[in-house]
């Protein structure tokens, strides 16, 4: 069975820093997309980032603007988040999710082409 489990999230002042990361087990993900999305109170879900399996390239969602860093470490079925200068407005739950089928509209941030997603953790940013 996949499971995929976050952990990190907290309550950090604006222009802090967290680092998310998120352990899977059930397979072996090193052929996987994994990808970050986040989702806060009344509003959508909104993808944050993803990496590829075979060269590690990562993409992220446009209000990023170099502030997150995805990466992810193989060996261990772990995929991380380092984010940088946290916003108020990046307050939100976020998920860690895995494609099997490594397709493009997953490296985009189409969440509908994830499999697996985590149950989430708390990120909150105050002002």
């Amino acid at each position: 069975q996949v499971q995929l489990v976050e952990s990190g999230g907290g309550l950090v002042q604006a222009g802090g820093s967290l680092r998310l990361s998120c352990a899977a087990s059930g397979r072996t993900f090193s052929t996987d997309v994994m990808g970050w999305f986040r989702q806060a109170p009344g509003k959508e879900r909104e993808f944050v980032a993803a990496i590829t399996s075979s060269d590690n390239r990562s993409y992220y969602g446009t209000f990023v603007k170099g502030r997150f860093t995805i990466s992810r470490d193989n060996a261990n079925n772990t995929v991380y988040l380092q984010m940088n200068s946290l916003k108020p407005e990046d307050s939100a739950v976020y998920y860690c999710a895995v494609d099997t089928n490594s397709r493009w509209s997953a490296i985009l941030g189409v969440d509908s082409a994830y499999d697996y997603w985590g149950q989430g953790t708390q990120v909150t940013v105050s002002s």
